[in-house]
C-alpha cells in the first residue's frame, strides 16, 4: 500500500483539495485499494480545542463542481509519527516544506516534496487561494500534480 500525506498550511483549502482529487482519481481508475491517503496541515490555526475547522467552503465548492466531495473533513496538524507512517509527505509550498522539517527534524528516507514536483514545473508552488480567491487555478494545478505524481508511481512499478 502507498500511503500519501498532502501537507499545506492550514489544511483547509490545498491539502484536502489534493487528498480528495486523488483519491477520486484513483477510485476511477480501481485502484484505490492501493493507496491510503490523507492530508494535514504544519501549523494549529485551523485547529481549536483540539477540533479542526473543516474545508473552506470556497474549497468544498470547487470540489464540489467537479463532483468530489470533502464531506466529514477537517483539518489536522502533521506530527512527527507521520514520517514514519507515509511514504511520501507532499507539501504545497517551500514554506510547507520548511515548517514540516522543523516538526519532522529531517528527511533521510527523501520523503518530503512538493507537489508540482512531479510535473515539468518541478519546484514550483500551488498558490494559496486562501489570499489569491483563485481556487479554480488551485483546482487545475493540484489536478496536474496528482496526475503527475500517478504517472511517477507507475513508472516505479505502483
Amino acid at each position: 500500500m502507498i500511503k500519501i500525506l498532502f501537507i499545506c498550511h492550514g489544511n483547509i483549502c490545498r491539502s484536502p483539495m489534493a487528498e480528495f482529487i486523488l483519491k477520486d482519481m484513483v477510485e476511477k481508475r480501481g485502484i484505490s485499494d492501493r493507496f491510503q491517503i490523507a492530508s494535514a496541515a504544519t501549523s494549529t490555526e485551523e485547529i481549536w480545542n483540539g477540533i479542526g475547522e473543516p474545508v473552506y467552503s470556497p474549497a468544498r465548492r470547487e470540489l464540489e463542481k467537479h463532483g468530489i466531495s470533502c464531506k466529514g473533513k477537517r483539518a489536522v496538524q502533521v506530527t512527527k509519527q507521520d514520517y514514519r507512517t507515509y511514504d511520501y509527505l507532499i507539501c504545497m509550498d517551500a514554506n510547507n516544506v520548511r515548517n514540516l522539517m522543523r516538526i519532522v527534524g529531517n528527511d533521510p528516507k527523501q520523503k518530503i516534496s512538493l507537489l508540482l514536483d512531479y510535473t515539468p514545473r518541478k519546484g514550483a508552488s500551488i498558490a494559496d487561494p486562501w489570499y489569491t480567491g483563485e481556487f479554480e487555478v488551485t483546482y487545475r494545478d493540484i489536478v496536474e500534480g496528482c496526475t503527475g505524481l500517478l504517472n511517477y508511481l507507475e513508472e516505479k512499478g505502483w
